[in-house]
């Protein structure tokens, strides 16, 4: 079959549910993850032929679209900080807000000359601490979950990429209890986290492909309580960063103003809330007095 065929194929059922722009992302990114094909081909060759078995793995790959299920989760890679890393229903997709707090963190610490003691809290994919290992010179670097799963995919990552992330597992809503986790009983002088912050009733703003396929572990907080994780890490925090030592959390971005009163309770210091790409509030950092 023709490729081209396929292409409009994938136009003709999938541009109503996602868009024009959308499903040419995902044709380019399927052909070029399962077929090797620059997004150009058909340019260059539009009669090109694919065999039988090929057009068995794309159909596949459009049934799934149709289903909504997320590209990354097809293709099982999620593309973050310039690496590619396993992701499936066990971990969160890493979003392009989650790249620009950890970039914030580079650029505050990339010239620093002491070797940094890390831990981030709640790792799923590893993303991030894998991240900070890959561009930080001689950190030491932690990350925590209370999924078994989810630090399966992180150590699957951690080896993927050659870093040298020791991943644990910790509740991160008793942190200040536990007492049997020997990588907790240390200060640290930078610690990040990504918590569940999306209430209950956020729910009608997010698309079926998040609600359906991505953990509800580590995405939703009840109404009632939706900075109950964010009071453990600031608590946790306040007594493990060394003196001057960072926190940066990515937040809700309704929730900015609460958050900040959080780390202003727990005696940080030079509070800074930001904007992501969106101009929405989304990270915050503060420094332990």
């Amino acid at each position: 079959m023709l490729l081209r065929e396929i292409n409009n194929i994938y136009h003709s059922e999938l541009d109503v549910i996602y868009g024009k722009e959308e499903v040419n992302s995902f044709f380019y990114l399927l052909i070029e993850h399962y077929f090797d094909l620059e997004r150009f081909v058909l340019v260059i060759q539009p009669e090109l032929v694919i065999d039988k078995e090929q057009e068995t793995v794309i159909f596949q790959a459009l049934s799934e679209l149709k289903l909504e299920k997320p590209i990354q989760h097809i293709i099982g890679t999620a593309y973050f900080m310039d690496l590619d890393f396993k992701v499936n229903g066990y971990v969160l997709i890493p979003r392009p807000e989650t790249e620009e707090l950890v970039r914030w963190i580079l650029d505050d610490h990339k010239n620093t000359a002491k070797a940094l003691t890390i831990l981030d809290m709640g790792t799923g994919s590893g993303c991030i601490p894998i991240s900070l290992d890959k561009n930080l010179t001689d950190a030491k670097v932690f990350g925590l979950d209370i999924s078994t799963d989810a630090l399966k995919v992180a150590e699957e990552n951690n080896g993927l990429h050659g870093a040298n992330v020791k991943f644990f597992k910790a509740d991160m809503l008793s942190l200040n209890t536990e007492t049997s986790v020997k990588e907790l009983d240390q200060k640290f002088d930078i610690i990040i986290s990504n918590p569940p912050y999306v209430r209950e009733l956020e729910k009608a703003e997010m698309q079926n492909n998040v609600i359906d396929h991505e953990p509800s572990l580590a995405l939703f907080v009840p109404d009632e309580d939706p900075l109950k994780f964010y009071s453990s890490v600031v608590n946790f925090a306040a007594e493990h960063l060394n003196e001057k030592g960072c926190l940066y959390l990515e937040i809700n971005q309704y929730l900015g103003k609460e958050t900040k009163q959080l780390l202003e309770k727990s005696n940080f210091k030079t509070i800074e809330l930001r904007k992501d790409m969106f101009g929405n509030d989304r990270m915050i950092k503060g420094i332990i007095k």
